[in-house]
């Protein structure tokens, strides 16, 4: 259950079913971001693949001495432009790959178009989704819900991309979904129904015991996505937004040229691979360590370069020197970045509220130390709103509550109407309510005494102690005691044995938190395999973003941006 390697495999089988000579790549623009986060250029341009071009692009020359494959979504647009291709075609034959189910009236329109016969060959290769990390997917996808429902565009695409991982997967699933919310239902019921009508697709050998998809839905735990990070990827992506493996550090003081964008990939960049899940403190060990090995392996000046064979040394090792340079350069740009800002933020001082307030249950205390920081003027204005947020979660109805003086505080402080309004539209989209878990306080005896231990023994790192509430979710999934009363079945049947292959969606958006969790599942649960998706990874940014969206608080133009880009696939 690996995503980055179905997606991979994928690619390597178009590239070779073309056979020998020069070729251009074709692609559209989700396929484009589907391919680069699994795929250098330079190892695309090894398997002589010379021309990356978007189907869309007017300005693309004629070269006939090109093979052409296209890999794309099978949209309306897409169609049409292949259309438009083929009737001019620029290139000598056309490889045809679509990234999910084509229906068979499209296939007979592009054939009608055919007309000079450059189509050698039409498949369907599922690699509809972004493989972020080998088990975690995204959609890209912000701004799914209006209000509780959907928004119509995204439960098709969502649907889309579920049904490809299960068929890259090779998987045919029992689903179960979160009761508490009727997104999670019909996005079941519309997965189920694409797996009926395609049946012969989902025809798999079975499994003793079956693969298991759980919908989830954001909302029950909002908690997760306003915490500030500690590990590698979560917090380069809470601090510096990591978008399709690539950072943008354009705005970093004194940055050099050739490091305003840089690409952190664990699939061709071992450093990263080694250092995703550590937290902040040994990462800072490693990148020492890193420049270390980089001093003693770098060519000491000319007097060592006396004889031919000396050269010849050096040269022969220059492509692995100038690479580990680039490493080298490119970490301890983005940590010296990161710890800028937790220096310049006090993120440290901030994140330990943060957690307090995610963790423990002390309303006297948590009112003073979220007061304290409020009233410090080097508290940037998101932390300072987060810190709310999480307050305004945590005690809701707790009946000496201070939230209406809270927000008197960041009125004062000058914070803007659009970020006081957040915290609003925070307790209506993830608020008691809402929410079908026992996120805040647990109410059966076993939550109960784990928390009391885990107050008795203290905690290791105060920056650490949260776990998103997927952690107990799974937990009690893979113990069989998961309350089919909350997570029901579709359909009439059940599992009777211990899942092994688990799918977990959540509607609204994973994070890098929950994607550890699972790392630590799967590392530490043996026969248990789980692959976390969601419609996008979310930090506090954007999971705000997608809060106003989803609550009707945003302004109108957000929404058509995001939902313009994503059209149905029929």
């Amino acid at each position: 259950m690996n995503v980055t390697l179905a997606v991979k495999q994928y690619i390597s089988k178009m590239i070779e079913s073309s056979g020998p000579g020069m070729k251009v790549l074709l692609m559209d623009k989700e396929t484009t971001s589907i391919v680069s986060v699994v795929y250098t250029q330079s190892e695309i341009l090894q398997k002589e693949v010379y021309l990356f071009e978007r189907i869309d692009s007017q300005s693309r020359d004629s070269m006939k001495h090109l093979k052409a494959i296209c890999f794309l979504r099978p949209t309306k647009e897409n169609v049409q432009h292949l259309i438009q291709e083929l009737r001019r075609p620029k290139y000598s034959i056309y490889f045809i790959y679509f990234s999910n189910v084509i229906s068979k009236s499209e296939i007979k329109v592009l054939a009608e178009a055919d007309e000079q016969e450059v189509v050698a060959e039409v498949q369907e290769f599922y690699g509809d989704f972004i493989a972020v990390n080998p088990h975690l997917f995204s959609l890209n996808l912000q701004g799914v819900a209006r209000g509780r429902s959907w928004e119509p565009s995204m439960l098709s695409r969502c649907t889309q991309g579920l049904t490809s991982v299960l068929l890259a997967l090779k998987k045919c699933p029992m689903i179960r979904y979160q009761l508490s919310s009727d997104m999670s239902k019909r996005l079941a019921e519309s997965v189920k129904q694409i797996i009926t009508k395609e049946y012969e697709l989902f025809d798999f050998r079975k499994t003793e015991v079956p693969p298991l998809l759980l919908i989830l839905d954001r909302s029950d735990d909002a908690i997760t996505p306003l915490l500030n990070q500690w590990t590698y990827q979560a917090m380069v992506h809470e601090l510096l937004g990591l978008n399709n493996n690539r950072i943008d550090l354009s705005r970093v003081p004194g940055i050099s040229k050739d490091l305003k964008e840089v690409v952190l990939s664990a699939e061709n960049d071992e450093f990263y691979a080694n250092n995703l899940y550590l937290n902040f403190g040994e990462i800072g060990t490693n990148i020492k360590n890193l420049m270390e090995d980089f001093q003693k392996k770098r060519p000491k000046g000319q007097e060592k370069l006396e004889s031919i064979s000396d050269m010849k040394a050096f040269v022969d090792n220059y492509p692995q020197f100038k690479k580990m340079s680039g490493t080298v350069s490119k970490h301890v740009t983005v940590v010296g970045e990161l710890s800028r800002l937790v220096s310049e933020r006090k993120l440290m001082e901030v994140s330990e509220v943060e957690q307090e307030l995610a963790c423990q249950n002390d309303h006297s205390n948590a009112q003073q130390v979220v007061r304290r920081l409020l009233q410090n003027p080097r508290i940037s204005e998101l932390d300072a709103v987060r810190l709310v947020m999480l307050y305004a979660l945590r005690y809701e109805r707790h009946s000496s509550s201070i939230l209406p003086s809270l927000m008197e505080d960041l009125n004062r402080r000058g914070v803007s109407e659009r970020h006081r309004r957040m915290v609003q539209a925070v307790v209506e989209y993830g608020g008691k309510r809402i929410r079908g878990s026992d996120l805040i306080t647990p109410t059966d005896a076993v939550s109960i005494t784990k928390q009391f231990f885990k107050g008795l023994k203290g905690v290791e790192n105060v920056y650490t102690q949260h776990q998103p509430l997927l952690h107990d979710t799974l937990d009690q999934l893979i113990k069989g005691r998961l309350k089919d009363s909350q997570f029901p079945y579709l359909g009439a049947s059940s599992l009777r044995d211990r899942p092994q292959d688990i799918m977990v969606f959540i509607i609204g958006g994973a994070t890098y938190e929950e994607a550890l969790t699972v790392y630590n599942l799967n590392r530490n649960t043996p026969g248990v395999r789980i692959v976390l998706g969601g419609s996008t990874i979310q930090n506090t940014k954007s999971f705000l973003e997608e809060v106003m969206l989803a609550t009707g608080q945003s302004s109108g133009s957000d929404r058509s941006q995001v939902a313009g880009r994503h059209s149905n696939r029929r």
